[in-house]
Order: structure tokens, then sequence, then C-alpha cells
């Protein structure tokens, strides 16, 4: 767990589930300051990758330049992960590790509205119908600091996003109060 005055928070889940969009709400309803990071962009913006898969569309990462470059941030907390995966991150980092699921019929439709290639459409929705992020954040965090979130609408999301934000203010709770005893 860090021990930053702010926390840092992984949203991960497969493509699609909303992610990013539950990243930027809670950036804006936070109730202190969280910096969004997309990791996917910072890969493609930094040039944190080894080669692009043209027949996937996708970007093989390097790893050790992506850690190189998230550790300050990381350590300073204050920030929203925000990516497909998660068991990259050291566990020291995250203090909540937040798994979006989808119903696979949605994840489907919104894949396809993303002109995603069949293959890359059906290999994703193949790994959310067997729960593969979420095994990878169950075998890489505490069970404590991993919560699994319906992500099917803007119902959803909302109450996603109010329910994040109380963590947040018991987290600084939390935190305000170890500082005074000690």
């Amino acid at each position: 767990m860090s021990v930053a005055k702010r926390p840092v928070i992984v949203i991960t889940g497969t493509p699609g589930t909303g992610k990013t969009t539950h990243a930027q709400l809670l950036a804006e309803e936070s109730p202190v300051p969280l910096k969004h990071i997309n990791v996917g962009e910072l890969v493609k913006e930094n040039n944190l990758y080894e080669e692009y898969d043209a027949e996937w569309q996708s970007y093989t990462v390097d790893e050790d330049k992506l850690l190189d470059e998230l550790e300050p941030l990381a350590s300073q907390g204050g920030i929203i992960l925000d990516w497909h995966t998660c068991e990259i991150f050291p566990e020291r980092w995250p203090d909540l590790v937040v798994v979006l699921r989808c119903d696979h019929t949605k994840l489907w439709e919104r894949l396809e509205k993303r002109n995603y290639p069949l293959k890359k459409i059906q290999e994703n929705n193949e790994a959310e119908i067997m729960e593969v992020v979420l095994d990878e954040a169950r075998s890489s965090y505490p069970a404590d600091i991993v919560v699994e979130l319906q992500s099917e609408g803007t119902e959803d999301l909302e109450a996603n996003v109010a329910r994040i934000v109380q963590w947040i203010q018991s987290w600084m709770q939390d935190r305000q109060q170890e500082a005074s005893e000690s």
C-alpha cells in the first residue's frame, strides 16, 4: 500500500467495460485531487512499447519503461491508473483496485462500435466471460483492496463513482487518524 497523502486507484477491466469513463468522472468528483492516467495512451504518447501489432491493433508494451515512467507518480499518490490489465503494477502501489465487469452481449456491442476486428472482439469477450482481469487482480493484490463493480450503463457509472468517492473519504479519514495517533 502506498504511504502517500492521496490514494493510488487502479481502474481495470476488459476493453469496453468503461474504465476511462469511470476514471474521468472519478477525477472530477473526487474529494481530493486525482490525476487520471490512461495507461494505454501514455504508452503510445511516450513510446513505451516494443512494437505495434497491426493484426491485433495493439502495442506490445515495454513493461520496464512503463513502470519506470509510472513509479514517481505512484510514489507521490493522487493518481487513477486506467488500463485493461493490472498485474504489472507492483503490489505496493495501489490502495484500491476496481475491476469493472460488463455483460458479454453489451461488451460485444461496445467493441463493435469501436470497429475492433472480429478476432479482437472475440478474445476480449472470452476474457470477460472467463473473468481474466478479475482473476489477475485477485491473484496480484490483497483481497481487501480489490472491488468488482458492474458497468452496464449510466446508473452503474454514477453509483460506482459515488461508491469510490465514499471509499476515498474513508481512506483520507483513516490516514488523518493514523497521523494524529503517531
